[in-house]
């Protein structure tokens, strides 16, 4: 859960600051973004056409990794590794297109969208994993509700209120996870100005270890 926390910090960063300012796996960020551009409250008005087109991408990403879980599952077998290395193939996408087209100098051409919905749909990847067979487990691309449950929890914590081993339990699984997103944020930052988009492969070889070497979750079986 943590190593998934890590890829979506570090590719929805590394994505924002290169690929004017797409939100890979924040939906939300582009409409605000989006809206924003339109009514002409701020100056970065390029990459308008990828936000746009990051959306649909992202659905329809999803709904292929939905299809494809339901099919596994329907003949019951396990899709877990299936899923997550089919999400490093698109985060190796993301990084060769990035490396063979860049630099973008144009939010609008066909190279930046192309790069940009790529990262778009290896999110959406993600997210239909932690939406389906890893429902058991809080988002790993949307800190904001973790970390509202964080403060909730420590709160009654302190105070020794309700059932405080489920508070320590739940605990235990968010603050490793927002801790890895907010470490991949940083170092999604950091590997991008230090060496571009060759950072990328670290949230690659995040996901293929996890397709490869992760037990699949509870709920998938």
């Amino acid at each position: 859960m943590s190593a998934l926390g890590f890829i979506s910090g570090f590719v929805d960063t590394l994505g924002f600051i290169a690929l004017f300012k797409l939100f890979a796996a924040h939906i939300t960020g582009n409409v605000v973004l989006i809206a924003a551009t339109l009514v002409d409250q701020i100056d970065h008005h390029y990459g308008l056409a990828m936000k746009f087109l990051a959306i649909p991408t992202f659905i329809l990403a999803a709904i292929l990794t939905r299809m494809f879980i339901i099919r596994r599952e329907r003949r019951l077998l396990e899709a877990t590794a299936h899923v997550l290395l089919g999400e490093a193939v698109l985060l190796t996408g993301f990084m060769l297109a990035a490396l063979a087209w860049s630099p973008f100098t144009d939010g609008a051409s066909t190279a930046a969208i192309a790069t940009g919905l790529l990262a778009a749909a290896a999110m959406g990847v993600q997210n239909t994993a932690a939406r389906t067979f890893m429902n058991g487990l809080p988002p790993t691309t949307v800190m904001t509700g973790n970390l509202m449950q964080i403060i909730v929890d420590v709160v009654d914590v302190l105070h020794r209120h309700g059932k405080l081993e489920a508070k320590f339990d739940r605990l235990a699984g968010l603050v490793p996870l927002v801790l890895s997103f907010t470490a991949g944020a940083v170092l999604g930052a950091v590997g991008y100005v230090a060496i571009g988009f060759l950072a990328l492969v670290a949230p690659i070889l995040a996901a293929a270890s996890l397709g490869f070497f992760g037990k699949p979750h509870p709920a998938a079986a």
